[in-house]
């Protein structure tokens, strides 16, 4: 029989609570996950101010890029679009964000490309005295020195996305080595990588690849208050946020996402970053989303083109997928496409061209088989069809600060040139002004025969038909056949060239006197159940309603003959009257 004397069972308790604090300690160490407890240099967090029509951005991007290849895990990357280079013209993609602003704003940039490094004041690096922003000549010299600095916050992150729900999940930890201020902020950023669009000076058109895309700050434009912030102190926070499917129409790939979160000092100096990829996860097995379909442009001749993105939401790779589609509920079409596709990644693909009987408002619908997830299986996008007018038509151009260098061309569907115009009178000596300078220039034109137009409008120059000062009028691109407007385009900084395919469609007819025409009218208007036409014989007529849905049609009718639109629901229509040599469109509005 063993007895245990009082030495005994002092040892034992002593043992025992040894071995609990040894156990508390190892899971306190344990705690801390991700992040370093041992004293670090400072990580380089250079935020650059861009924009895609920014002729020496890409420079700038070439420069950073440098840099944090040159330090890989030491250097972290985030680009904010903003500013003047960065808003979009018409056609181009929107990179900016509500947060970018205020970035550029602390800063006190003076110009594009610009950084900043850590938002530190580099004495004799600034753009203006005392702020942060450099210009990009400066940022390897300022990051070298940042480098070489102590850290009193280590920073670590690790970031997952559930690709069935879209909620990424952020793990976000800070030791500090050393006393830090008595606030500090924690601020988490969300970046896209790879996306392609247009940049000025890139050299690859609409390619280029746009890197380290700022897109969102999870903790909100100047971070989260950390208020304990001595040493020794450890800080573990968890953010979730749901990932919209775009932002400002631009797709989000969550395959490309990666997180830079930083400690700062107030809203300026940061102390220390650290960034990462994000990793992806599913609770479905096979699960496929038909997640977008692009916009089809205006159609003159029925030929559609499709083009959908698929997303795999499943932790099956996907190698075959049969999508079928049709136009306005006809013939359906089936398309298979192979591959492989792996969990989070996206897949643009063009279906093949398809002719049909298209009405002035059309539908596209497309579908892929059922999967665990029945709701992402089919989508549909709308389009119109091109305008269609007489082969008289008139072209007025109104032009902006500098007509000479405005001009613009018209060619039918065999890409013959019928009809062009330009360059106006501006000032001989090169600068803006001049007699033709923000006025409308009209012409008159008879196109050769019933077709499909494409329009041409250039600039001799390169920066597109745009002015800065928004007071004076806008410039812009205007196609009448007699009263009835059949294609209009503001002007905007397009570069040398935008084209625009089928803009508009013309008929045999050729117009009547302009006088003939505006007789043409229908009464009572409003009306509550007749409807009659005058001043017309032997005339075909189509009500449509705001949508461009037709909603009633007639053919053969004779001058005030009577037409019964009792059963049209109360609101405003379109009424096209289509005579041998006349064509005029009348808004309607029935009570």
């Amino acid at each position: 029989m063993l007895q245990l004397t009082t030495n005994h069972i002092e040892m034992k308790k002593k043992l025992l609570l040894t071995s609990a604090f040894a156990l508390i300690s190892s899971l306190a160490i344990q705690s801390q996950t991700i992040v370093s407890t041992t004293p670090e240099n400072k990580n380089v967090i250079l935020e650059e101010f861009t924009g895609i029509n920014c002729v020496y951005c890409p420079s700038g991007h070439a420069i950073a890029e440098s840099i944090r290849s040159s330090n890989p895990n030491d250097v972290f990357l985030i680009n904010v679009h903003t500013g003047g280079y960065a808003i979009p013209s018409a056609e181009q993609p929107d990179f900016t964000t509500s947060f970018g602003s205020a970035l550029a704003s602390q800063s006190n940039l003076t110009g594009y490309p610009s950084g900043t490094v850590n938002r530190h004041v580099f004495s004799g690096l600034e753009m203006t005295s005392g702020g942060t922003a450099m210009s990009r000549g400066n940022w390897q010299s300022a990051a070298n020195q940042i480098l070489t600095q102590s850290s009193y916050v280590n920073v670590a992150t690790q970031a997952n996305v559930d690709v069935a729900t879209r909620e990424i999940t952020v793990l976000v930890e800070a030791y500090f080595t050393a006393n830090g201020n008595s606030t500090n902020k924690l601020n988490l950023a969300l970046l896209q990588n790879n996306t392609e669009g247009p940049q000025t000076g890139g050299n690859m058109g609409d390619n280029y690849v746009h890197q380290h895309r700022l897109v969102h700050l999870i903790t909100g434009q100047w971070g989260e208050d950390i208020t304990t912030t001595s040493q020794g102190s450890f800080i573990s926070k968890t953010y979730t946020y749901t990932i919209p499917k775009d932002y400002n129409d631009i797709g989000v790939e969550l395959s490309e996402l990666e997180v830079v979160a930083f400690v700062t000092e107030g809203n300026q100096e940061i102390i220390n970053g650290h960034g990462t990829d994000v990793t992806y996860s599913s609770s479905y097995n096979n699960e496929i989303s038909l997640f977008s379909v692009s916009e089809i442009e205006d159609s003159c001749d029925g030929h559609i083109t499709p083009e959908i993105t698929i997303s795999n939401l499943g932790n099956t790779p996907l190698t075959s997928l049969i999508i079928d589609y049709n136009i306005n509920n006809g013939t359906t079409y089936s398309y298979t496409w192979t591959g492989n596709l792996v969990l989070a990644q996206n897949e643009t693909i063009t279906l093949p061209e398809q002719v049909a009987s298209i009405q002035q408002s059309n539908i596209v619908n497309i579908s892929i088989p059922t999967d665990e997830d029945t709701s992402n299986n089919t989508n549909s996008i709308s389009f119109n069809t091109s305008l269609e007018g007489t082969r008289n038509i008139t072209v007025e151009v109104r032009t902006d600060y500098f007509p000479g260098e405005m001009t613009w061309e018209i060619y039918d569907s065999a890409e013959t040139l019928v009809a062009s115009g330009g360059p106006y009178v501006g000032n001989t000596n090169g600068s803006g002004g001049g007699q033709d300078a923000f006025t409308t220039k009209s012409h008159s034109v008879t196109l050769p025969q019933a077709d499909c137009y494409t329009v041409k409008l250039l600039d001799s120059y390169g920066d597109g038909w745009a002015f800065w000062d928004s007071t004076v009028p806008t410039a812009g691109f205007d196609i009448y056949s007699g009263s009835n407007l059949l294609y209009t385009i503001d002007g905007s900084n397009f570069g040398s060239e935008l084209e625009i395919a089928g803009a508009f469609r013309a008929n045999s007819t050729l117009a009547v006197d302009q006088n003939d025409l505006k007789a043409i009218t229908i009464y009572p208007n409003p009306s509550t159940g007749k409807l009659f036409v005058s001043n017309l014989d032997n005339f075909d007529i189509s009500i449509a309603d705001v949508r461009g849905v037709s909603v009633l049609t007639a053919k053969n009718l004779k001058n005030n003959t009577p037409i019964n639109i009792e059963s049209l629901e109360t609101g405003v229509y379109f009424v096209n009257l289509k005579s041998e040599n006349t064509q005029k469109t009348i808004k309607l509005i029935k009570e």
